[in-house]
């Protein structure tokens, strides 16, 4: 017979330890569905973070390694796997040890489960938090992966500190990158705002605060063809995509903000979207009764370490209460 688990976890990201530390600590049968061999999410690659509570300055991988040991000493099940699909199953039964038997006349106890089909078996599950996160769209240019952390950088809220009174570039036409650039003026010397087109697609206001800013210059029409730097970045080489010309900008940092792409593909068909994010309330209810979603695969405003976090908790609550209410 296989094992209904009170909760399955997809993912081992902040969001998904978060959630699995109040699990533990509220007794219920828990799994945590990881497809990676390191649990961690996107922190693992952050040089340093700098605006976690009570842990300034402290490197990624460090704080990653902090969090996975916090649920080990809680003696969480981790599982190296990756889900391809939930499907629901209605009018089973569970018997008291938790294990699946045939729907019978008269049972006392009637669940709708949660069945995850994934690459190396299947898992049933009365609930199920989604902390899948989402991954940065890449530029896949030489340098990128290489000085990562040293320079370069996927989100400016993060990592902007770190570059004051210097020159950074913003590479980008959208909210996100019209953002980034207005917030990395306030203390960088310098910013460059580069585009691949001849026009921003951001919103109005936010180009108007862009073009009011004097220590931003937008570099129109052009791409970067490679990040340069022996030990941190030192340098971009662009190329106009009108004239073809090529070009080297000195700077000290790079933020790419071409777009993040959720990790939520497997649900597509069961949930409620919104650009690719799973539509849930701050209590991280899904539109399926008994599965939520936390972390960077919400559907939200901000999308950082400790949000994922604080989601973590609130799914949870939510568990507990949907399974005392069913």
């Amino acid at each position: 017979m296989q094992t209904i688990y009170d909760l399955i976890i997809i993912g081992s990201g902040p969001a998904g330890l978060s959630a699995a530390i109040y699990a533990q600590r509220a007794k219920l049968n828990t799994l945590v569905i990881e497809k990676e061999m390191v649990s961690g999410g996107q922190v693992l690659t952050t040089y340093e973070v700098d605006n976690y509570p009570g842990m300034p300055g402290i490197d990624g991988f460090e704080l990653g390694m902090k969090f996975r040991q916090h649920a080990d000493r809680l003696e969480v099940q981790f599982q190296e796997d990756e889900v391809h699909q939930i499907t629901l199953m209605d009018a089973e039964t569970v018997d008291e040890e938790g294990q699946l038997q045939a729907a019978q006349v008269g049972a006392a106890e009637v669940l709708t489960l949660k069945q995850l089909v994934c690459k190396n078996g299947t898992y049933l599950a009365r609930t199920v938090i989604i902390a899948s996160g989402a991954v940065h769209r890449k530029l896949l240019v030489p340098g990128e992966e290489r000085l990562l952390g040293m320079g370069v950088s996927y989100c400016a809220t993060c990592d902007g500190a770190f570059f004051k009174s210097k020159t950074t570039a913003v590479i980008g036409g959208g909210d996100v990158a019209l953002e980034d650039a207005i917030f990395l003026a306030r203390m960088c010397k310098q910013v460059y705002l580069i585009h691949r087109r001849d026009e921003l697609r951001g919103a109005k206001v936010l180009q108007e605060k862009l073009f009011s800013l004097p220590n931003i210059t937008i570099i129109w029409d052009s791409v970067v063809e490679m990040i340069d730097g022996t030990e941190k970045v030192e340098s971009l080489k662009l190329k106009n995509k009108k004239t073809g010309d090529t070009s080297v900008l000195p700077v000290d940092g790079v933020f790419i903000a071409v777009g993040i792409t959720p990790n939520s593909q497997p649900y597509e068909q069961l949930l409620d979207m919104e650009a690719g994010y799973i539509k849930a309330s701050e209590d991280c209810r899904s539109n399926i009764p008994g599965i939520f979603a936390a972390g960077d695969v919400r559907a939200k405003q901000l999308r950082q370490i400790v949000t994922a976090v604080s989601d973590g908790a609130n799914a949870v609550t939510s568990v507990e209460r949907y399974l005392t209410e069913n």
